[in-house]
């Protein structure tokens, strides 16, 4: 088993949409990048709705990318014991502290959980966070097997309305 713990926060003043995975795979945490896995879709169905597909080519400009949007990216969990990448095998796990950090970011009004176990470890520690709207999406990961374009939709549904 691996200890492994989250990136910092990608948030800037502006931003007002906070998605929230549960902790980095294997493969993005080789790589420092959130959604490094090239097998996630979460770059892919987020520059679709909000850029007709084009994904930017580095991680930079992807970041850029989702400020530009008011969008900002953390996990739920800050370390955990984990062994690969699934959540499933998720062990002992410390959450981030989302009362401070709300606290800073106060125009941050809306948290999309990228999957269930995001949303299951913030919700069991946190509960409703008055003020704040929760929205619980397919999880982008390779191991979530829906379709693409049904990950797209749910995605687009919520991302076009806000």
């Amino acid at each position: 088993m691996t200890t492994i713990a989250s990136f910092a926060p990608i948030v800037d003043a502006t931003t007002e949409i906070l998605i929230l995975g549960s902790i980095p795979g294997i493969k993005s945490l080789e790589k420092v990048e959130y959604y490094g896995n090239k097998h996630n879709q979460f770059w892919k169905i987020i520059c679709t709705i909000f850029n007709n597909a084009v994904v930017p080519d580095c991680y930079k400009n992807k970041v850029d990318f989702l400020l530009q949007n008011r969008i900002g990216l953390w996990d739920v969990v800050r370390n955990c014991e984990r062994k690969g990448s699934l959540d499933i095998a998720i062990k002992n796990q410390e959450i981030n502290d989302f009362d401070t950090f709300l606290n800073e970011h106060p125009k941050i009004t809306t948290l999309l959980f990228n999957g269930k176990t995001a949303y299951q470890f913030f919700y069991k520690k946190y509960g409703q966070i008055k003020g704040i709207t929760y929205y619980v999406m397919p999880s982008t990961s390779p191991a979530n097997t829906m379709t693409f374009e049904k990950k797209l939709n749910e995605w687009s549904l919520i991302l076009s309305h806000l």
